[in-house]
């Protein structure tokens, strides 16, 4: 089974995404400890591409799949020019706080959170697409 939404450019669809994918998850039995670690990487996600992209109105699709011991999630944004998270500057988090520049503290943390990430750029579309599983517990 696959969840999709899309979503208008407004941090105010936060409320219903979480709601959608936590309906989503409980559904298809996802375990609820990493649903914290789904919600901070789809809002830091979705936020970034609603701050950063602004000249697009095109909606943002989101989608959830299950995988074994999680999920899968997808965000496409169209009409934007092309921005892999991956290939920020590096954030050093050995520097104290006030020492630090501001912004990308949010992507070094769900790139640390996630289990996989891939980034597709083509046609002024991108497609980010993560995957988070439970953690491997020695019984």
């Amino acid at each position: 089974m696959i969840m999709k939404l899309k979503c208008a450019r407004n941090i105010a669809e936060l409320a219903r995404i979480v709601a959608a994918t936590h309906a989503f998850c409980e559904e298809q039995g996802v375990v609820n400890e990493i649903w914290p670690d789904v919600d901070f990487a789809i809002e830091e996600l979705f936020v970034n591409m609603v701050k950063y992209n602004k000249d697009t109105v095109s909606e943002i699709e989101i989608s959830m799949t299950t995988v074994p011991g999680g999920v899968s999630v997808t965000l496409i944004d169209h009409n934007v020019d092309r921005f892999d998270p991956r290939e920020r500057a590096p954030v050093d988090v050995t520097l104290p706080a006030a020492q630090r520049k501001p912004g990308g503290l949010g992507v070094f943390l769900t790139l640390k959170l996630v289990d996989s990430f891939s980034y597709d750029y083509h046609d002024r579309t991108s497609t980010i697409t993560f995957s988070k599983r439970r953690e491997a517990r020695d019984v």
